[in-house]
């Protein structure tokens, strides 16, 4: 389980940097009309991969929290619970609103700005995750 934990972590750091330095940005160069068409697209095509690797990383604190309930496995449940709370209050809405073709012109730039809070959670998460692992080898 260790592992597993290790490759969905590992998986979510290098999408949510792909995310932060290049798609998000992008949306900066889209019209509005452009952008509406898009990020239909894009919104069902990145979910494909987004929601798996969210869901076991769920999958994986609950279990690990329910079969040991350390101090480790706790905090890791909070930054995921964290994560996934920020992702669907914040993140989902604007999103949705980028849906509409009316949708405010500063989302694109929320988004970017708002995103290094995730950056940070997930980066900081796969360290933690990592540190953790190491000492368990040990």
């Amino acid at each position: 389980m260790e592992v597993l934990r290790i490759l969905v972590d590992f998986g979510l750091l290098i999408l949510i940097w792909m995310v932060q330095l290049i798609i998000y940005p992008s949306f900066l160069y889209y019209s509005k009309t452009n952008l509406t068409k898009w990020h239909h697209i894009y919104t069902g095509r990145i979910t494909i991969v987004v929601f798996p690797l969210m869901a076991g990383q769920l999958a994986i604190s609950i279990v690990q929290l329910a079969a040991d309930f350390s101090t480790f496995h706790i905090l890791y449940g909070v930054f995921v619970a964290f994560l996934w709370i920020i992702t669907m209050m914040l993140f989902v809405p604007m999103h949705n609103q980028l849906s509409n073709e009316d949708f405010d012109s500063s989302i694109p730039k929320k988004l970017v700005k708002f995103n290094w809070i995730r950056t940070i959670a997930w980066s900081l998460l796969f360290g933690l995750s990592l540190l953790n692992y190491y000492e368990v080898l040990i």
